[in-house]
């Protein structure tokens, strides 16, 4: 009954479409042609290198590299030798000038009417390591004066070399020796950084769109089997060896292989303008991905891979240069803080002549030296104050560095590691299993530096550093001298991060280290032994000293 009912609705449908087709052909304008579609083949390592080539994110990676690149390049220049041509030509000047007559000392209004010209040559170097700058130049003068009288006069400094040298100042020079290097190699592993994203995302992109693709192709054959199978089962039917329920399940499963087609469709067509998006390709274009049937065969050593993540990584340099930062507004600090002085001397030859060759005659020597400097007596603290809010960032710095490699562990590191765990222990037996025992190892020393930095961070607390001026306080270099065995050493009171007895490096907390601070050169001191016992140390010298970064904080 349904399958009369099917075909009745069906004839009736055609009937209606051949008595409107006159009408609609006389009121419908001819389509627009469809755009033509082009379609391109590209393997998994084409892909990657359009995507590294023309994507945005690859784009914004080069330029951002460009930049830090030529800033490189401009920090390089500056601790090169510049030459520099400079002058002054046509300046004209005509006017009244107030001056002064030397010998009744009245003040009167001269007429200046001349007009100069001058030209000099200079090459300038500035010197990295004391933070001053050399120069050597030559220069000619020509002044031709109109009033009260014509004439004409030469000034020559055939050759001058004059140095500027700033004493007990900020060493821009050396900071940007130290830190200039350091952002150029974080900006390169960046770079590095950010092709591997581009590199993963256009992965992502090429599989998707091959698995939507590959899907789509099953839904169609799935449609054409059914449909295939649906041709039999009317045969069948009317052989009577099939039911109607049966035939309407293989209708019901063809309509729903048709939804299937179009679902797969429509995904092909997001994941297509993703790719192409992705890769700035036109909407036209259809890319159509070929897969490498070979899988090259890759043998990686996990503890060194590991190794190279952490070392390569843009994580840990960049916490250096924060570091070196904070360091450096300490020293800026320090240096605005106390007196300051430039010295500057001149040595050359030079003359002066009505005529170009007089000026280059008979010349004679010019020396000038003089010594500029600021001492504050009084300024209310406030040097004081800048030396100790930049220590403070310092300490900020230095902490908020531990948190983030805390979080970089626990958060990133530790869930990558967890995971290798795990795959390892699906290869088999744990026992002769190396990359099991690899990641385990490299799992509990990452929890351990976890743990000590979290201790450490938690018993951290600021301390003053500031001692008398003939006493042993800490950074100063005390030498000191064994009562029993008359054997004398020179010891460095330091914080407890940063001890090191192999290198004399005591910590104030020390039994040595508590004895000696506070105490003078030629004091006895005691020094109490956790067990009991207790012996005698003799103070020699104080060598009075500062934080100059130099001793490193231990590592774990």
């Amino acid at each position: 009954m349904i399958p009369g009912i099917l075909r009745k609705t069906s004839a009736l449908l055609a009937g209606f479409a051949l008595l409107a087709a006159p009408a609609l052909s006389q009121n419908t304008t001819p389509a627009p042609a469809e755009t033509r579609r082009l379609h391109v083949e590209l393997t998994l390592e084409e892909a990657i290198r359009a995507a590294q080539e023309q994507s945005i994110a690859a784009m914004v990676a080069k330029y951002t590299f460009l930049s830090s690149y030529w800033s490189f390049r401009s920090f390089r220049a500056s601790r090169l030798p510049s030459l520099n041509l400079s002058g002054e030509v046509l300046s004209f000047d005509r006017s009244l000038r107030l001056l002064q007559d030397y010998d009744t000392g009245e003040m009167r209004y001269l007429e200046n009417y001349n007009l100069q010209n001058t030209i000099g040559l200079s090459i300038r170097q500035n010197i990295a390591l004391t933070g001053g700058t050399l120069q050597l130049y030559s220069s000619l003068n020509r002044l031709d004066q109109f009033a009260p009288k014509d004439s004409k006069s030469y000034y020559s400094q055939p050759i001058t070399l004059s140095y500027t040298q700033p004493l007990f100042a900020y060493n821009q020079f050396k900071w940007d020796k130290k830190i200039a290097p350091k952002e150029y190699e974080l900006a390169k592993r960046t770079y590095i950084e950010a092709m591997e994203d581009v590199t993963t995302q256009a992965v992502s992109y090429y599989f998707a769109l091959l698995l939507s693709k590959t899907r789509h192709e099953i839904a169609v054959k799935n449609y054409d089997n059914t449909k295939a199978l649906y041709a039999i089962a009317e045969k069948r039917l009317k052989l009577g060896s099939i039911t109607h329920d049966e035939l309407l399940q293989l209708q019901l499963r063809m309509l729903n292989d048709s939804l299937s087609i179009n679902d797969t469709s429509l995904e092909v067509r997001e994941q297509q303008m993703r790719f192409n998006s992705y890769l700035r390709y036109n909407e036209n274009v259809e890319v159509a991905p070929v897969l490498d049937d070979r899988i090259p065969a890759i043998d990686i050593d996990y503890a060194m891979v590991l190794d190279k993540a952490l070392e390569n990584s843009s994580f840990d340099i960049g916490n250096q240069i924060q570091m070196l930062n904070a360091e450096s507004d300490i020293a800026r600090a320090r240096a605005e803080r106390g007196a300051s002085a430039t010295l500057n001397a001149r040595f050359g030859l030079s003359q002066t002549g009505e005529e170009f060759r007089t000026a280059y005659s008979n010349l004679l020597d010019q020396e000038v030296v003089g010594l500029q400097f600021s001492i504050p007596i009084f300024d209310w603290g406030m040097g004081k104050g800048r030396v100790r809010m930049a220590r403070a960032k310092a300490e900020i710095v230095r902490n908020r560095i531990e948190q983030e490699e805390i979080d970089y562990r626990v958060q990133t590191l530790r869930p990558k590691l967890i995971e290798d765990v795990q795959t390892a222990r699906a290869f088999g037996d744990l026992s002769e299993n190396f990359e099991y025992k690899c990641a385990k190892q490299e799992k509990n020393r990452n929890d351990a530096r976890v743990r000590y930095l979290q201790r450490m961070i938690k018993t951290a607390h600021v301390i003053d550093d500031t001692s008398a001026a003939d006493a042993a306080g800490l950074w100063d270099t005390v030498e000191i001298r064994m009562e029993t065995t008359g054997a004398t050493r020179k010891i460095r009171l330091v914080t407890t991060l940063r001890q090191d007895a192999l290198k004399g490096l005591i910590s104030k907390e020390s039994p040595v280290g508590k004895a000696v601070l506070g105490h003078r050169a030629g004091e006895r001191v005691q020094v109490e032994m956790e067990n009991g016992r207790s012996y005698y140390l003799e103070i020699l010298s104080i060598e009075k000293g500062t934080d100059d970064d130099t001793v490193p904080i231990g590592s774990f």
